[in-house]
């Protein structure tokens, strides 16, 4: 009971022991087991089945999280077990009067308006608990805005709606709160927590560091190469850049100071690792389920389409980190302290079959809910292969308990950002920025994508995944669209630089979080971390010039032609940015680097031609220089 306490309170959950802390685990538990059923085996209406989520998860929301930093730590206060058991009153309410409301014509009674003021305030209060100030005072702005729209100014004026069909249309309807990402997160999402959690009971990330340490810890920089590739793996079934920096940071930052890296460095590269674990597929942050949602896509197609980038990514990130090993003399862990590529295979490499096997079923056109639960049942099936990794009674439990716990802040994220999706559908008011976006920038699309990323990296600051994708697609993708870019490309591009917004100064909770760990300033981390991850800024804008490589429009020769040349170019933008190549590089060379990047960015052949042959030349010339100083 203490242990899974001490591991669920790594996310800022109060300790609760004694009677409190036996019925926070049944109740967790409960939680869970009813998901499972209703996303496996049961057969519930979509909004009921929504409302059960959202209310369960906020009674562990109010139960585990203070309401300030006056609260008590120890145990729930009198007023977090009042907001409780109204959670659960509030689920009640809906499961028991839904089918009256719809049978009555959507017609309101009395009741129903008391429920729709209760329900929308818990969601608020849960989601201060959960996020804080910033996103649910924008969320909140958005639902004020609905009704203030014929008092606003120019552009954002609208004809405004009643406070009554507001508040049915927010907390009775699919249209608000209980709609489309609260839909996700109580099916896919959770599942796939869930599944996180039933593979983080077997230690696999202990499997995934080794694996990454035996791959890459000996080469040049390897410390810091151990950090990427565990970090890519843990991504895999993290979905929190957070959460990833904490699971791996661990043990990969005092890895890198212990060889020499300077604190604020080895926190800067694990906190941009960790960040691409967002991007990693299958979860990818939960932003995935969305997105198929949001763009009547496949999730299967959005998982094929994330694997390109998120490959491109690491890829930019690993040669930082490898031309900048040259450049300040970074060496690898000698072998002898290194596991055997063999040996971690032949002891955990059973534990990565559950990802494979989950990627197989999506592939073959399995829903995601499916693979998730195969994917649980198979974590328990391999789990027995070896005795170290076997599951217990207790494991089940601990992994039952922390992934209801772990979704429940997802599950409030949802419902509150629920006001944003409403307003917008509502008002029309992302289509009117969008709008005003590409008139800013003249309909040029190089301008309008410009001004989307600065939009997406302010609107990002400090949101979690989910929230983060909802946030920026809606405000910022409009404008890509309206100028011809596919909406997978604008949502992807979006979602990208939303992302980065968590190691981009001044809210940068990634690397805050990693520097914590580091010992080291945060702003120093940050802005590091910025440094290493700056290749990689390029990459959204590739996903308009080549969406090819979303598998857009595929061709197999157009899709390698693409790769290649933008795999070049984000080599040629490292060497820009490090300053070194076999050796260091003068300001011009970089310069000229720098032109190559962006040319391999661009589809037109001459472009591209033309930022081969120069890279070519540049490249032949530096190796010619180097080897005449060597000889000299």
């Amino acid at each position: 009971m203490k242990n899974i306490e001490k591991d669920v309170d790594s996310i800022k959950y109060r300790k609760l022991t004694g009677k409190i802390g036996l019925f926070m685990l049944i109740f967790s538990v409960f939680s869970a087991l009813i998901h499972i059923w209703y996303n496996s085996f049961g057969l519930i209406d979509i909004l009921k089945k929504n409302s059960i989520h959202l209310t369960l998860m906020m009674g562990i929301i109010f139960l585990t999280r203070p309401a300030s930093k006056r609260s008590p730590k120890e145990n729930p206060s009198l007023i977090d077990w009042v907001l409780f058991l109204f959670s659960l009153l509030c689920g009640i309410y809906f499961v028991f009067s839904y089918d009256r409301f719809i049978n009555s014509m959507m017609q309101p009674n009395q009741f129903d308006i008391i429920y729709g003021i209760v329900f929308l305030l818990l969601v608020i209060e849960g989601a201060r608990r959960t996020v804080g100030i910033p996103l649910t005072l924008l969320s909140v702005l958005f639902l004020a805005y609905t009704y203030f729209g014929p008092y606003m100014p120019g552009i954002f004026i609208h004809q405004g709606f009643t406070l009554r069909r507001i508040l049915i249309r927010m907390s009775l309807t699919s249209e608000g709160v209980l709609g489309i990402a609260v839909m996700i997160s109580a099916s896919y999402v959770f599942m796939f927590i869930l599944f996180g959690s039933f593979l983080k009971a077997t230690k696999a990330s202990e499997f995934f560091n080794d694996i990454a340490s035996a791959l890459t810890g000996q080469s040049r920089g390897g410390p810091a190469k151990i950090a990427i590739l565990a970090s890519a793996l843990t991504g895999t079934i993290s979905g929190s850049s957070q959460a990833n920096v904490a699971t791996t940071g661990t043990f990969t930052i005092p890895l890198m100071k212990s060889i020499g890296y300077k604190p604020y460095f080895a926190g800067a590269v694990e906190a941009i690792a960790s960040t691409g674990g967002i991007l990693m597929p299958p979860v990818m942050g939960a932003a995935a389920f969305i997105m198929s949602s949001y763009l009547g896509i496949s999730y299967t197609k959005i998982m094929i389409a994330g694997f390109t980038p998120a490959f491109l990514y690491y890829f930019a990130l690993y040669h930082m980190v490898d031309l900048g090993a040259i450049k300040w003399g970074l060496l690898g862990v000698p072998k002898d302290q290194l596991p055997s590529v063999k040996k971690v295979l032949m002891e955990k490499g059973h534990l990565s079959v559950p990802l494979f096997v989950i990627i197989a079923f999506l592939v073959l056109g399995y829903s995601p809910l499916i693979a998730a639960f195969i994917g649980i049942v198979s974590v328990l099936i391999v789990s027995f292969f070896r005795k170290n990794t076997r599951l217990t009674l207790k494991d089940i439990i601990f992994a039952l308990n922390e992934g209801a716990r772990n979704a429940a802040p997802i599950a409030l994220i949802c419902g509150i950002v629920g006001f944003i999706i409403g307003s917008v559908g509502m008002t029309g008011i992302g289509q009117v920025i969008g709008n005003s976006i590409v008139k800013i920038a003249g309909e040029n699309l190089f301008l309008t994508a410009f001004l989307c990323m600065i939009t997406a990296i302010i609107l990002g600051m400090g949101l979690p995944g989910v929230a983060c994708y909802i946030v920026t697609t809606t405000i910022a993708a409009p404008a890509l669209v309206i100028l011809g870019v596919p909406r997978l490309a604008a949502h992807f591009f979006a979602f990208y630089f939303g992302t980065m917004s968590a190691v981009i100064p001044p809210v940068a909770l990634t690397s805050f979080t990693a520097a914590s760990i580091a010992k080291s300033n945060p702003n120093k981390t940050a802005l590091a971390g910025l440094g290493l991850g700056a290749a990689g800024l390029l990459l959204p804008y590739m996903f308009i010039y080549n969406k090819v490589l979303l598998f857009i429009d595929f061709t197999f020769w157009n899709y390698i032609y693409s790769f290649v040349s933008i795999a070049i170019g984000l080599y040629a933008m490292a060497i820009a940015i490090i300053g070194v190549l076999k050796a260091k590089i003068n300001i011009i060379e970089r310069i000229f680097f720098a032109i190559v990047a962006i040319l391999l960015i661009f589809p037109t052949i001459y472009a591209r031609i033309s930022g081969l042959i120069l890279f070519g030349v540049i490249w032949m010339l530096h190796i010619k220089k180097t080897q005449q100083f060597s000889t000299a």
